[in-house]
């Protein structure tokens, strides 16, 4: 399994997905609690920003992480920044360096591409759900990002990354079961 290439291909569904969002949009609630769809982009404009960062070395800094900003065209400020997060990881060496990844810890060069590529399957299904759209964007993604986030801990609870989980049938659609583990009520509608 090629993370690299895992993480490229949740960008490109998450972007294709950003891209429909009108300005309109952007006061929608999502799954996320606490996040409009403005919220939810700006996360993640900045999480790429921030791995990127984190992939080159530099040293975590809480206003890149959470800096990201939408201006005009939010579709264009996100590809914007995962041409970034892209290139950095792409480096050399990168997959088998340490990587600093927020508050989070210090972790492999291919842990922290498979981080940020949960996110971007996740993040994908959230701005689906919060435009009313079915959040089952690329099920081979969601299977990978659920094998992997069955192996992760994860820290849940109010104040922490992740809620606690939801309970679903064994054999709900990838997605449920993904945005399930993740703490996300998978019948959630705006």
């Amino acid at each position: 399994m090629d993370i690299l290439e895992l993480d490229r291909r949740a960008s490109d569904a998450l972007g294709k997905v950003v891209a429909s969002v009108t300005p309109d949009d952007l006061r929608r609630p999502t799954p996320c609690a606490d996040w409009t769809l403005h919220g939810l982009i700006r996360h993640q404009i900045g999480d790429n920003l921030g791995f990127a960062a984190a992939a080159t070395g530099t040293p975590p800094d809480r206003s890149v992480w959470e800096g990201g900003v939408l201006g005009d065209d939010p579709h264009e400020a996100f590809e914007r920044s995962v041409a970034l997060v892209t290139e950095a990881f792409a480096a050399e060496g990168m997959l088998e360096r340490q990587v600093e990844v927020r508050e989070f810890g210090i972790f492999p060069g291919a842990f922290a591409v498979s981080m940020h590529f949960v996110d971007g399957v996740v993040h994908g299904w959230d701005v689906a759900r919060a435009l009313g759209l079915p959040g089952d964007l690329a099920p081979d993604l969601a299977e990978a990002a659920l094998a992997m986030v069955l192996r992760m801990p994860l820290s849940r609870g109010d104040g922490q990354a992740f809620g606690h989980e939801v309970e679903v049938p064994a054999d709900a659609p990838v997605y449920e079961r993904l945005a399930a583990h993740l703490g996300r009520d998978p019948q959630w509608t705006p």
